[in-house]
C-alpha cells in the first residue's frame, strides 16, 4: 500500500522527535498495566514520597557487584497499592501461583507459596496447601492467617488500587463497605490450620488462578504490615516479603537498592543484589549503559536510543526481545456525539493507516492487531478479520452517517506523555482531518486527565494495556465487563448484551467454550461495534551487557522483570 502521504509531510515537520520519541522517559502517562484501577499510582496512593536525595534504609551498601538497570521513579512500592510499578513486588515478594514461561515460549500457571490446591466440583471453592518452612526476610514464618489478610487488606485499605484480585471471592461486598471486618466472617475465607485454607468464590471465576499470579496478590506479612502502616511500601526496613531480594535502601528519586535474600525459601538469587537508578534522561541511560554503568538498557525506556543500538554492528548480539502481550488503543467515548454512531466510528477505525503509525513511531516493531486480545494471550484469534485502511470507504461512511462535511473533535493527551505518544496523537489528528474531521489536541496535568477519565467524560485518547495474567478476562473484562467498566475507561459503550455475555463469560468452565465466546463477542465489540480503534502491540527490546547471564524478558513483555536466575560478572 502507498505511504501515507499527510504521515511523510508530518515525520519531516516532527524530525527525529516522532521517529525516535526523543525527550522523554518511560512512554505513556495514561498506559496502563493493571488487572484493578488504571488510575496512575501516583494519584491513587495519595503519597509523596521524601526529598529527592533522602535516604531510607541502608546507605552504606557496596553495590558493586550489584546488576544495575535504570526504571521507572516509583511513588510508592507496596504491592496492594501500585498499578504501574511492580519490580520490587515480583523480586521481594512472592504470590501463591507464578507464571513459568517454557522453552518454546509458552507460559502455564505453577505452584509457589501454595505447592498445591484442589478445586470443588462447582468450581467455587479452591483449598490450598503452602510449603512448609517459609519464612519472610525478617524470620517470620508464613501462615494462612498472613494469606487472609493479605485478601482482607486488599478489600479494606483506602490506598489499594488492586482490590478487584479479591473482590470475586464471597463476601467481599460486605468486607469492601464495612459490613463486616473480615472474609472469614463471610464465608469466603475458611483456615483448616497454619498451613490449609480454602478460599470460596461468589460465582465460578475461569481466571481466578491466573489473577492470583499478579504482582498486586503479593502475600503480606500480616504483623510487620499492619506495625508499618503508611510507611510499608515506602521504608524499606518495614517493607518485608519472602521473595529472593531484599528491599534494603531507597534514595528517593535517584535509586533503589534490593540485596539478596541469601536464606530465600526458593533458593538464594543467583546475584548479589540488583541497583536500580532513575534515569529519566535516555541519552544518559545510553552513556551509562556504554560506560559499564548499566548492564541492561531497556529500550522501551528510551525509545530515542532504539535505532542506535539496534543499527551497531557493535550491539546486534547484544539485543534480547520478547513481544508484549499488549495492546495499543484510541478510545472512542460514544456518549460524546457523534460517536455514539457505529458508523462514524467504524470511518475512525478505516481512516487510520496503522501499519504506518507503526513504522513511523515504532520501526515497525510489532505487529497490526484487529480485536481486544493481542498477540501472544490465551484466546488471541488470528482469525479476526483486519480492519482496512481505506479513506474512500470512510468518507462514504461519515457521509451516510449524516457527517459528509465532517466534524470537529477534541483529542485529550497528558502533559506527562512521552513524546511518542504526544506524536501519535498528531499523526492520528492527520489522517482524520483527510476525512474531514477537525482534531483539536487538548492538553491537560495527568491527574485531571485521569480523573475526566474515570468519569466517563474524556473524549477521545491513546493509551496501552499489558496483560496482567494470561487470560482473556484480564481484557474483555476490564474494559467491556459492564457499564462502569466501560464508563472508568471513558468508552461508554452501550450494547449491553454484549457486556451481560463478557460477564457470563467469566463462569463458563468448559475452556473452549469460553474462548469461542470471548473471541465472537470481540468480533462483536470491535468489529461490528467498532467500540475502540486496535492499533498494534509492539516487541519488548533490550540492550543486555555480555556480564549478564540468564535475562529473560517477562512473559507479558513487562519493563519489570523477575531478576531471581540473573546474575553479572564483574
Amino acid at each position: 500500500m502507498k505511504k501515507h502521504a499527510v504521515l511523510i509531510l508530518l515525520c519531516a515537520a516532527l524530525g527525529s522527535g516522532l521517529l525516535a520519541g526523543c525527550g522523554s522517559s518511560a512512554g505513556s502517562s495514561t498506559s496502563t498495566s493493571s488487572s484493578g484501577s488504571s488510575a496512575s499510582a501516583e494519584a491513587a496512593t495519595g503519597t509523596s514520597t521524601e526529598a529527592a536525595g533522602e535516604t531510607l534504609g541502608d546507605a552504606n551498601i557496596d553495590t558493586t557487584t550489584f546488576l544495575k538497570f535504570a526504571d521507572d521513579n516509583p511513588n510508592i512500592v507496596d504491592p496492594q497499592c501500585t498499578s504501574d510499578y511492580y519490580t520490587i513486588p515480583m523480586n521481594c515478594f512472592d504470590r501463591l501461583l507464578e507464571v513459568k514461561v517454557n522453552d518454546d515460549g509458552t507460559s502455564e500457571i505453577v505452584p509457589s507459596l501454595a505447592k498445591s490446591y484442589e478445586v470443588s466440583d462447582d468450581g467455587l471453592t479452591y483449598t490450598f496447601h503452602l510449603n512448609e518452612g517459609v519464612k519472610y526476610s525478617n524470620g517470620a514464618d508464613l501462615t494462612s492467617s498472613d494469606v487472609l489478610y493479605t485478601f482482607n487488606r486488599l478489600l479494606t485499605y483506602p490506598k489499594a488500587v488492586n482490590n478487584d484480585i479479591a473482590e470475586g471471592i464471597k463476601g467481599a461486598d460486605q468486607v469492601e463497605n464495612g459490613e463486616a471486618s473480615s472474609l472469614e466472617d463471610v464465608g469466603g475465607f475458611t483456615t483448616i490450620d497454619d498451613l490449609d485454607f480454602s478460599i470460596t468464590l461468589s460465582q465460578p471465576n475461569a481466571s481466578f488462578l491466573a489473577q492470583l499470579t499478579v504482582p498486586g496478590a503479593s502475600i503480606l506479612d500480616e504483623d510487620t504490615t499492619e506495625a508499618a502502616g503508611d510507611q510499608f511500601g515506602i521504608d524499606p526496613s518495614v517493607t518485608i516479603g519472602t521473595g529472593p531480594f531484599i528491599f534494603s535502601s531507597w534514595t528517593f528519586n535517584s535509586e533503589l537498592i534490593l540485596t539478596a535474600n541469601k536464606n530465600c525459601w526458593s533458593g538464594a538469587p543467583a546475584c548479589d543484589g540488583l541497583d536500580i537508578k532513575v534515569v529519566p534522561d535516555e541519552e544518559t541511560q545510553r552513556m551509562m549503559f556504554e560506560n559499564g554503568e548499566l548492564d541492561i538498557l531497556d529500550l522501551d525506556n528510551t525509545p530515542s536510543q532504539a535505532d542506535y543500538f539496534l543499527g551497531s554492528d557493535k550491539y546486534k548480539d547484544e539485543i534480547i526481545e520478547g513481544p508484549r502481550v499488549g495492546i495499543y488503543y484510541i478510545s472512542l467515548n460514544e456518549d460524546i456525539e457523534p460517536m455514539g454512531n457505529v458508523e462514524v466510528r467504524k470511518a475512525m477505525q478505516e481512516s487510520l493507516d496503522r501499519q504506518s503509525i507503526l513504522d513511523a513511531l515504532y520501526g515497525g516493531r510489532g505487529q497490526l492487531e484487529n480485536g481486544i486480545l493481542p498477540h501472544g494471550l490465551v484466546g488471541y484469534n488470528e482469525n479476526l478479520p483486519e480492519i482496512p485502511y481505506d479513506v474512500e470507504d470512510a468518507k462514504k461512511l461519515l457521509a451516510d452517517a449524516g457527517y459528509a462535511n465532517g466534524f470537529d473533535l477534541e483529542l485529550d493527551v497528558s502533559s506527562d506523555d512521552s513524546q511518542t505518544s504526544q506524536d501519535l496523537m498528531q499523526i492520528v489528528a492527520s489522517m482524520w482531518g483527510e476525512i474531514g474531521i477537525n482534531c483539536t489536541i487538548n492538553t491537560m496535568d495527568d491527574a485531571t486527565l485521569q480523573d475526566t477519565k474515570h468519569a466517563g467524560e474524556l473524549s477521545c485518547y491513546s493509551s496501552s494495556w499489558s496483560a496482567d495474567y494470561n487470560d482473556p478476562d484480564n481484557f474483555m473484562y476490564t474494559f467491556f465487563g459492564d457499564a462502569a467498566n466501560a464508563k472508568f475507561r471513558s468508552l461508554n459503550y452501550k450494547n449491553t448484551d454484549a457486556m451481560a455475555r463478557v460477564t457470563a463469560a467469566r463462569a463458563i468452565t468448559d475452556p473452549d467454550k469460553r474462548i469461542a465466546e470471548y473471541q465472537d463477542l470481540e468480533k462483536t465489540i470491535i468489529q461490528d461495534d467498532a467500540a475502540w480503534v486496535p492499533l498494534f502491540s509492539k516487541e519488548h527490546l533490550y540492550v543486555v551487557s555480555p556480564a549478564v547471564s540468564g535475562f529473560k524478558v517477562s512473559w507479558n513483555g513487562w519493563s519489570n522483570n523477575y531478576y531471581h536466575n540473573v546474575s553479572v560478572t564483574r
